[in-house]
């Protein structure tokens, strides 16, 4: 199990690690979650844990000065769901998504190597890699769907469902 680094933010904004005993700027805090390491931020003297404060910061900075991954439209329809009814379905699928997508990195990764050890033809491999992520992400989608479907439809939402496949409202005929 990994241990937790226990990160002091004091009344002048300054950050201290009391595992090392030295403070530390926001790429500090980004360099240790890039190695994986674990951290918790309390605010020294409310004992108030501001972990995902300092987390959120650390992003907006990578975000204004690095290469951005979010970008504005991803922002803007994640603030969207902010205190509508899928806001915890929301949360939830951003975390299974980046969760399933860094273990396909670490896939990957260790199928490159068995790859470079191994003598079997490479696209083999490539195509077992590839049949396993749609199948993974095709699970993803049934899963959404599912949960989607399973919504009940709000007050005034009886007509706007839509016809089953077959029904037309056009008055056109299918192709």
């Amino acid at each position: 199990m990994i241990k937790e680094r226990l990160i002091k933010k004091y009344a002048n904004r300054r950050l201290y690690d009391a595992s090392i005993s030295k403070h530390v700027t926001l790429e500090d805090i980004r360099d240790l979650i890039v190695r994986g390491e674990k951290i918790r931020v309390i605010e020294d003297k409310t004992g108030e844990d501001i972990t995902r404060l300092i987390l959120l910061q650390v992003i907006a900075e990578q975000e204004q000065f690095g290469r951005p991954i979010l970008s504005t439209a991803l922002l803007e329809g994640i603030i969207r769901y902010y205190g509508g009814p899928m806001q915890d379905f929301m949360s939830r699928y951003l975390e299974q998504s980046v969760s399933a997508f860094m273990r396909q990195q670490e896939t990957v990764q260790q199928q490159v190597s068995e790859i470079l050890r191994s003598a079997p033809p490479p696209m083999n491999a490539m195509a077992d890699l590839a049949r396993q992520n749609l199948e993974l992400w095709s699970r993803v989608q049934e899963g959404m769907l599912g949960m989607l479907m399973s919504r009940k439809p709000a007050a005034g939402d009886e007509g706007t469902r839509e016809e089953p496949a077959g029904g037309s409202s056009s008055g056109q005929a299918g192709s």
